[in-house]
């Protein structure tokens, strides 16, 4: 079995100056500029033979680049522990019709997803529990006026992770060029 998702990698001068916010929080595990990425499908456990059928319906989803910029910053959790800092995005029709390609190219190689809303973001960091909310809400007010300038997207890759007890290793397996 493998752990896939697609996804649309953030070029490494962006990541740069991602990872210079990337301090200054007690409890972050921050993300590595080579993991830094903006998922458009995750897929979870696939075996094989559907990851082929995956990998083929993929190739087939029309072309055609265009443009992303982070917004803003925020974190995902509940009212009692945030678990995630992430970078936002503007909102893109484009993307969001991307990441619904993805979707159906799944459901046409017979890989069930789990239903999620799409919430375009970049992962910058997991948080211990620890974390003091304060903490976190001050993090989040001192990089809150992120905005990149316009990052050309113009491919997008099927990508397999791997879990360990120091977070998880992603791998190209495959690139489709938009």
């Amino acid at each position: 079995m493998l752990r896939l998702f697609t996804a649309i990698p953030i070029p490494f001068e962006v990541a740069e100056t991602l990872g210079r916010r990337q301090t200054g929080l007690p409890g972050a595990r921050w993300r590595s500029a080579e993991a830094l990425h903006v998922t458009l499908a995750f897929y979870g456990d696939v075996d094989e033979r559907r990851a082929d059928d995956l990998a083929a319906e993929l190739a087939r989803i029309p072309g055609g680049a265009f443009d992303i910029e982070l917004k803003g910053v925020g974190a995902f959790g509940d009212a009692h522990r945030s678990h995630t800092l992430w970078a936002g995005l503007e909102p893109s029709e484009r993307l969001n019709v991307l990441a619904g390609r993805c979707k159906s190219a799944a459901e046409r190689a017979g890989v069930t997803m789990e239903p999620r809303l799409y919430r375009p973001h970049v992962t910058l960091a997991y948080l211990k529990t620890q974390t003091n909310p304060d903490r976190i809400g001050a993090w989040i007010t001192n990089h809150n006026l992120l905005h990149s300038p316009p990052i050309r997207i113009d491919r997008f890759g099927l990508y397999s992770s791997i879990l360990s007890d120091d977070g998880s290793h992603y791998e190209l397996e495959r690139e489709y060029p938009l």
